[in-house]
């Protein structure tokens, strides 16, 4: 008896070892992602083959990419190769533009940005498809392709019209950033000084409209109040296509637990971002501090830029800039299912449009260990596929349904040359 307690006891230990565990939680996220892979909200290669290439990319090879690197820029996060090792199965690819150009000249980029992205899909027929519809992701993913979606990044791409923003649906656009860093002339930005108190009465109608058309409505980006006022009118569910929860870290981009907790009656998901500085506040504090140590230098040492240099020299080296890590990610991933519960989350990396993931996670071959973390932590397979994709899935099937029970409705008119932005 002595014996077999004892080898029960040495059963016992083993199986809860450290190495045992993480083989378990790598086995969970491996058959998670078998079964669902990656649906990522929000990948910037458009705007790296404009900003590298001048959207010509007739020799561009994107099965990879990992030679793309100049003296200005480090190489890019994504290519076939890459997103094959992250397990990513669909992806919205971003057609972002500027939101300093002037509004006209940004329709015309988003034009440019989605033909390239068209462009790049076409190219590789072999791995990736164009998805318009839930049942597109399906097939695609059915087929071993990337799904492969757009996504409008700022409403300054529609230039105050909602005949624009039907015109960028039928090009394919599948959503649409209310803002990017800059308010609008209907809508608040997260990262400006707001001016209409979230979003108004034209704003509001852009939310109808999208719902009505079936565009998902996304709230990444725009200021807390946006993001009730689009709550308020939304009919459909809305996505935080690249954002993390503000309650973990403090940026005005990330999402506040007044909007979490009404994502549930909604139906949307946050797509949790893996940008360090969104993801982790003590990188954010340090960023902080290093611009307060810049402008006190300029003002010391005006017209002495040598000695400016110098001396935040000798300040970085004393304050070592924090590292973000794989489990700050999941931690902001905790946060939205404690407050919104497991089926509002989604994966939104940001890849190629910052400087690096975290460590772990530096470029798209990092879902697999988010995802391993995850499972650590206490995740089913079952929650896993739903952050992956199976979230994704659902929302955009529920807007498409939406807009089918809104056929029948008249497209929302403006008087040609009226005044887009109504009075606030």
């Amino acid at each position: 008896m002595i014996r077999i307690a004892a080898a029960f006891l040495v059963t016992s230990c083993l199986a809860t070892s450290p190495v045992d565990a993480q083989d378990r939680a790598d086995a969970v996220a491996a058959a998670a992602l078998e079964a669902a892979p990656v649906w990522d909200g929000h990948n910037d290669v458009p705007i790296q083959l404009r900003a590298r290439f001048d959207n010509r990319i007739n020799d561009f090879d994107f099965n990879d990419t990992l030679d793309t690197a100049t003296d200005r820029r480090a190489a890019m996060h994504s290519d076939l190769v890459r997103l094959r090792r992250g397990k990513v199965g669909a992806q919205w690819w971003s057609v972002y533009v500027s939101a300093s150009l002037p509004e006209p000249e940004a329709v015309q980029a988003t034009i440019e940005q989605i033909d390239v992205t068209k462009r790049l899909i076409a190219a590789n027929s072999d791995a990736m498809a164009l998805a318009l519809t839930a049942d597109d992701v399906e097939a695609a993913m059915a087929d071993g392709k990337i799904a492969s979606l757009m996504g409008m990044e700022g409403g300054h791409s529609i230039g105050n019209s909602l005949a624009v923003l039907r015109q960028m649906y039928a090009m394919g656009a599948r959503y649409m950033t209310l803002t990017h860093g800059r308010t609008l002339d209907w809508a608040d930005s997260a990262t400006d000084a707001p001016r209409h108190g979230g979003l108004n009465e034209f704003g509001m109608d852009v939310v109808r409209e999208m719902n009505r058309i079936g565009m998902l409505v996304d709230l990444s980006h725009v200021s807390e109040e946006a993001m009730h006022d689009a709550l308020d009118v939304a009919g459909a569910p809305v996505i935080f296509s690249h954002s993390g929860a503000r309650a973990v870290t403090g940026h005005l981009r990330n999402v506040p637990d007044s909007v979490l907790a009404r994502l549930p009656q909604n139906g949307g998901i946050v797509m949790v971002v893996a940008l360090p500085w969104f993801i982790t506040e003590d990188l954010r504090q340090h960023a902080a501090n290093k611009a307060a140590e810049v402008a006190r230098l300029k003002a010391l040492y005006p017209g002495l830029p040598d000695t400016v240099a110098a001396e935040l020299a000798r300040w970085e080296a004393n304050n070592r800039q924090p590292v973000s890590t794989i489990s700050d990610m999941a931690d902001h991933i905790d946060h939205v299912r404690d407050v919104a519960g497991i089926d509002h989350i989604g994966i939104g990396g940001d890849y190629d449009g910052m400087p690096t993931g975290p460590v772990g996670m530096e470029d798209v071959t990092g879902y697999p260990a988010l995802f391993a973390e995850l499972a650590r932590r206490g995740y089913s397979q079952a929650d896993l596929e739903k952050i992956s994709n199976r979230n994704m899935m659902r929302v955009m099937r529920e807007a498409e349904a939406y807009a089918a029970s809104r056929s029948g409705a008249a497209p929302i008119e403006y008087a040609v040359g009226a005044p887009r932005a109504a009075e606030d």
